[in-house]
């Protein structure tokens, strides 16, 4: 094959007695979405002279080094400027002059310099990058632009009621599905009727199983962890909620409750570590529940109704010899293996659950996934000042996470919809949706 010939496997560059062979990288391919620089380097015709016969020499080729180059995001000051005109004639002749103005788009804030990509970064650095409105005012003034934190945080307060539309659409089409999870942590509110700033209030999510093909995620705001709140939400759901077993769930007469073998397993490991010692009750309890879950990831691979099958086949004896044993083993009281054992117990309709749906997970960690970028972000910014601050945080975390969770770009979709809604029909907010085939292509992450 001769130099420069091609074939399945690359470039083959003869040189002397050996080839040469450039092969395509990973790494090449990982970069190749980015926008390309080429400098380009050449010999002089004197440094081209062969320093020990001085014949010119002859180009075999070329030799390339990759680099990354940074250039900091800037901000534009964009002016839009209409031409306005009026009629000269009716001015002097008629009762009233016309005036007219080109076309242009509205504002996203009336009086504001805000724009739909300047609210979307804001949005998507405390949200999903956590990183607090004081720090990014910081950022700010180090590049010369004089927007305060009151300022952001006035921004925030006048997109959310842009962003409930599609909030609100999404809370509808979550509880259309049979199967979800749930989970909640706490959250502070500093200025709060009725309760002191130290008092906890909870943030709730409720997102869908692993069966769904538009995945959501809903994060809700609730001055406190009653079971009211939790019926609220789900007065329209019927079907299956996994949860970690809190009593809330349980008074719900449309609800199935799927338990969760993750937090048993996680009270048994917690016993173990005390001891590790073999042969412990609360290393038997481990060893049962580890089987479960090596049980789930042989089943991992087959179709719902497989998993149903090989549930009942395989895992049911499992458990059923778990809770058998759980049943008739004698601990003491107020320890750590005792706590397990009550729990499992305690549990026992709600884990069994599992086995009437090859479709359910044999643990709620899909919600505790879900609700761990709101933990991370409670770190770094560690309270909300009012209600509504709490309740804008709840939409906007419900977005970027159902983005996210449909390979959307959560800052581009943010900045498509705000640059998209305020001119949308009701009518047509379903197009709107992450799994929507009508969103910007910018919207998806590239490969």
């Amino acid at each position: 094959m001769g130099q420069g010939e091609h074939n399945c496997a690359g470039v083959k560059t003869v040189v002397k007695s050996h080839i040469r062979r450039k092969k395509s990288s990973k790494r090449e391919a990982d970069l190749s979405a980015l926008e390309t620089e080429i400098i380009e380097y050449s010999l002089t015709d004197e440094q081209r002279n062969c320093l020990d016969c001085s014949h010119t020499m002859q180009k075999i080729g070329i030799d390339d080094r990759s680099e990354l180059k940074h250039i900091p995001a800037k901000m534009i000051h964009v002016i839009h400027r209409r031409e306005v005109c009026k009629c000269k004639n009716c001015e002097v002749n008629a009762e009233k002059t016309p005036i007219i103005k080109a076309d242009a788009p509205g504002p996203l804030i009336k009086g504001s310099l805000a724009s739909p990509s300047v609210i979307a970064h804001i949005l998507a650095q405390k949200f999903l990058m956590h990183l607090p409105l004081y720090r990014q005012e910081q950022e700010f003034r180090r590049n010369g632009i004089p927007i305060s934190r009151q300022t952001m945080c006035n921004w925030i307060f006048a997109v959310t009621p842009v962003l409930v539309l599609i909030y609100n659409l999404l809370k509808i089409k979550l509880v259309d599905h049979d199967i979800i999870h749930a989970d909640d942590t706490t959250t502070q509110v500093l200025n709060e009727p009725g309760k002191s700033a130290i008092q906890k209030s909870t943030m709730w999510v409720y997102r869908t199983g692993c069966d769904s093909s538009t995945p959501i995620a809903i994060y809700e705001y609730q001055p406190n962890r009653r079971g009211d709140n939790v019926k609220g939400f789900l007065k329209d759901f019927s079907g299956y909620c996994h949860n970690d077993g809190y009593s809330g769930y349980h008074n719900l007469t449309n609800v199935i409750n799927v338990g969760c073998f993750a937090h048993a397993r996680r009270k048994f490991n917690d016993a173990w570590k005390i001891t590790k010692l073999d042969g412990t009750p609360a290393k038997i309890g481990l060893d049962y529940c580890n089987r479960l879950f090596e049980l789930e990831r042989e089943f991992a691979t087959l179709t719902p109704q497989e998993r149903y099958a090989s549930r009942l086949k395989h895992s049911k004896p499992l458990m059923d010899e778990l809770f058998g044993w759980a049943g008739a083993i004698f601990v003491p009281q107020k320890t750590a293996t005792h706590t397990a054992i009550t729990y499992l117990l305690n549990q026992r309709k709600y884990l069994e659950n599992v086995l009437l749906d090859g479709r359910l997970e044999l643990s709620n960690n899909r919600a505790e996934r879900t609700i761990k970028p709101y933990v991370l972000g409670r770190k770094n910014w560690l309270f909300c000042n009012s209600v509504d601050g709490a309740k804008a945080s709840a939409v906007i975390y419900s977005i970027i996470e159902t983005a996210r969770e449909n390979g959307l770009n959560p800052y581009e979709y943010l900045k498509f919809l705000l640059e998209t809604l305020p001119t949308t029909p009701l009518s047509q907010l379903d197009a709107l949706l992450p799994w929507s085939e009508g969103l910007s292509t910018s919207c998806y992450v590239s490969k």
